[in-house]
C-alpha cells in the first residue's frame, strides 16, 4: 500500500478509502451488504494496508447501521491504526432536524461517537451546506469539537447542485475560518472522476491546499468498462438502483481512453481510473471506492500499484 499526506494536515492515510455507505443499504429490496461481509471487507482493505475509511451518519438501514458495523470491528483493533471519517447533516436522524446548528451538530458528533465506539473522529465531514443556519454559527460549532478533541480535522462534502455554487459556499467557509482565526476545512468530498469534475470547486481546492476524496470515482461503475451503451451490467450498481442509463459522447470518449490505457499497463479499467484521480497534479487526491465482494475490493485497491506515464495521464485528462 501506498501512503500520502492528507492535504495539508498531518494525517498519513491509504492512497485510496474504502467508503461504506452500502453497508445495510437497501436498493430495490437487497440489502447491498450485510454485516458478515461488511466485516469480510473491512477486513480485507485492512489485510492490504488501507487505513483511511469513510462513513456517515445516515449509512444504512435505519440510518446509523454502517457507522455501528464499523465500530464494532474496530473494537477487536487499535483505533490509533485508523483514519476515520464520518459526516453531519444527511438526513434529519435526531430531533433537532438534519441541518448544521450549534444543537444539531451537538446530538450528530454524540451519536456518530457512540455508534462508532469511538471519542472522535479523525475527519469530520458536513454532508452538504446548510442556506438556513448562519455559516459563523457553524464553523464556531466544528472549531469547538476541534478543541474539545472530538474531531481531528474539518472536512466538506459537495452535493450534485452544481460547482459553482459549492465553489462559492466553500469558499465562503474558509474566509470564516480565517477570519476568525477558527479551524478551516482541510478536506472535500466531490463528485470527481475522469468523467465528472467540478472544475471551479476542484480550482478553490488547488488554491487552498484542500485535499479531495472523490465519492463515485469511477462514475458510478461506468468507468469499470462493463457497461455497453443502452444497457446496465448485471449486478451493477445501476442495474440496482435501476438507473436509465444514458451516458454521453464525453463519458464514451473518456472511456475509450481508459481501457486503451489499461490495455497498455495491463491493469483494468476501474484500476487506471482510480490511479489517474490517484496521480492529480493540483493536489491530493485519495478516491473513495466501494466494493460489494472482496474481489471487487482488491481490484480496487490495486489501482495503488499501477503506474501511469505523462502521456497516459494526458491523454484520459484531454479526452474529457
Amino acid at each position: 500500500m501506498e501512503y500520502t499526506k492528507l492535504g495539508s494536515t498531518g494525517l498519513d492515510v491509504s492512497k485510496v478509502c474504502f467508503g461504506t455507505w452500502r453497508f445495510a443499504k437497501e436498493s430495490g429490496g437487497t440489502v447491498e451488504t450485510d454485516k458478515e461481509t461488511a466485516h469480510e471487507l473491512l477486513d480485507a482493505f485492512d489485510e492490504h494496508g488501507g487505513n483511511f475509511i469513510d462513513t456517515a451518519n445516515v449509512y444504512g438501514d435505519p440510518n446509523g447501521t454502517s457507522e455501528e458495523w464499523i465500530g464494532e470491528w474496530l473494537a477487536e483493533r487499535d483505533r490509533e491504526d485508523y483514519v476515520v471519517a464520518s459526516k453531519v447533516h444527511g438526513v434529519a436522524r435526531s430531533r433537532f432536524g438534519g441541518n448544521l446548528s450549534r444543537k444539531n451538530i451537538r446530538a450528530e458528533i454524540e451519536g456518530t461517537l457512540e455508534r462508532l465506539g469511538t471519542d472522535y473522529l479523525d475527519v469530520y465531514y458536513i454532508h452538504r451546506f446548510d442556506d438556513e443556519t448562519p455559516i459563523r454559527e457553524t464553523i464556531r460549532t466544528l472549531d469547538e469539537l476541534v478543541s474539545e478533541g472530538k474531531v481531528h480535522y474539518l472536512a466538506a462534502s459537495a452535493t450534485h447542485e452544481g460547482s459553482s455554487k459549492d465553489a462559492w459556499k466553500l469558499t465562503k467557509g474558509l474566509w470564516q475560518s480565517d477570519v476568525e482565526n477558527r479551524e478551516r476545512f482541510e478536506v472535500t468530498q466531490p463528485l470527481f472522476s475522469a468523467t465528472e469534475r467540478p472544475q471551479r470547486f476542484l480550482d478553490v481546492c488547488a488554491d487552498q491546499g484542500l485535499a479531495v476524496c472523490p465519492y463515485s470515482p469511477l462514475d458510478g461503475g461506468f468507468l469499470t468498462g462493463k457497461y455497453s451503451q443502452g444497457d446496465a451490467a448485471e449486478g451493477s450498481r445501476a442495474d440496482l438502483q435501476d438507473w436509465e442509463l444514458e451516458f454521453s459522447d464525453r463519458q464514451w470518449r473518456v472511456l475509450e481512453a481508459v481501457e486503451s490505457v489499461a490495455e497498455e499497463v495491463d491493469a483494468s479499467p476501474a484500476q487506471v481510473a482510480l490511479r489517474w484521480l490517484i496521480d492529480q497534479r493540483e493536489f491530493t487526491c485519495v478516491p473513495i471506492f466501494g466494493a460489494r465482494t472482496v474481489d471487487q475490493l482488491e481490484e480496487n485497491v490495486g489501482a495503488v500499484d499501477v503506474s501511469l506515464s505523462d502521456d497516459q495521464y494526458d491523454r484520459i485528462d484531454e479526452a474529457y
